[in-house]
């Protein structure tokens, strides 16, 4: 019953969105070293989350290998190429830089520089405009499964699917 991210986005119409990915922690090993998160140190599944500008979580990505990068999983569920054509801008956080004109990301400081007044300034409106997305995240964290699975992370496309149909019809 979980619906897709262009039919989603074809219902809801929303102005922007907000993209960022979460680790839902596995406690079994499904795939040995491609599970585990070098920034987490933790075995789990990467899981790309998008809301609405209120904070309403849009969609769920299928899990990927915890090792998976934001951007390659951006990439992989088409996401930002499914968000330019049906005209909704996306805002993401530095890890999706590089994306494309369409993603808007923070700054980044210059080698053996400081940032602008006005690029610390884009960069605290951009983080400020992101905060309904990592309320969606903790939202999804306040779910057990997302926090300690004791299941195969192969598993973990489904409950997510099961989650986000849950979390539509609150």
């Amino acid at each position: 019953m979980a619906p897709g991210l262009l039919k989603v986005l074809r219902e809801t119409g929303p102005d922007y969105v907000l993209v960022d990915g979460a680790l839902a922690e596995c406690d079994r090993v499904g795939d040995g070293r491609a599970d585990c998160s070098t920034k987490h140190e933790r075995h789990g599944v990467n899981v790309q989350v998008i809301t609405d500008p209120a904070g309403r979580t849009l969609w769920l990505s299928p899990a990927l290998p915890g090792r998976t990068h934001d951007l390659t999983a951006a990439r992989t569920h088409k996401i930002i190429r499914i968000c330019e054509r049906q005209g909704v801008p996306v805002l993401a956080d530095m890890a999706y830089i590089g994306a494309g004109e369409w993603v808007t990301t923070p700054k980044r400081r210059p080698p053996q520089g400081e940032l602008t007044t006005t690029g610390r300034t884009v960069n605290r409106a951009l983080s400020a405009a992101r905060v309904p997305v990592e309320r969606g995240i903790a939202r999804l964290k306040s779910w057990r499964i997302f926090r300690r699975a004791r299941c195969s992370p192969n598993r973990m496309t489904s409950i997510a699917k099961v989650v986000l149909t849950l979390e539509r019809h609150r």
